[in-house]
């Protein structure tokens, strides 16, 4: 892989995170607290990071070759990604606890590698 394709996909990994992120603050006050039902709040951050991961997948393999292998190793890369972040911003900056993000957030990164995997392998697919 080169140096620029690498970069192009730590940035569109970065942006996997961080547009969710950023939307999270649509629901939260200048205080700090939740202004819907949390159940809601899941539910549209779950969808919306669903919707940014699809596109963002999209946009990834236009510019590396599909299959399995390199949708699992994309899916990894990003899957790491947004762990260290979220490790940094909502456990060490904002006090989330570790066992707390792990349930309520990390088990669904998981979600990164498997659904990258799967596009990447029916990408090939298509390919033929």
């Amino acid at each position: 892989m080169g140096q620029i394709l690498t970069i192009r996909i730590l940035l569109l990994g970065l942006a996997c995170w961080a547009l969710p992120f950023l939307a999270s603050f649509a629901f939260y006050d200048r205080t700090g607290n939740l202004q819907v039902d949390i159940f809601l709040f899941k539910s549209i951050m779950i969808v919306f990071g669903g919707l940014v991961g699809a596109w963002l997948l999209l946009a990834a393999f236009r510019r590396i070759e599909p299959g399995f292998s390199s949708g699992l190793i994309l899916g990894l890369t990003w899957f790491a990604l947004n762990c260290v972040l979220d490790l940094a911003v909502l456990v060490a900056a904002m006090g989330v606890g570790a066992g707390e993000w792990l349930t309520g957030i990390g088990l669904r990164y998981l979600m990164i590698p498997i659904m990258a995997a799967a596009m990447g392998s029916l990408a090939a697919r298509q390919v033929k």
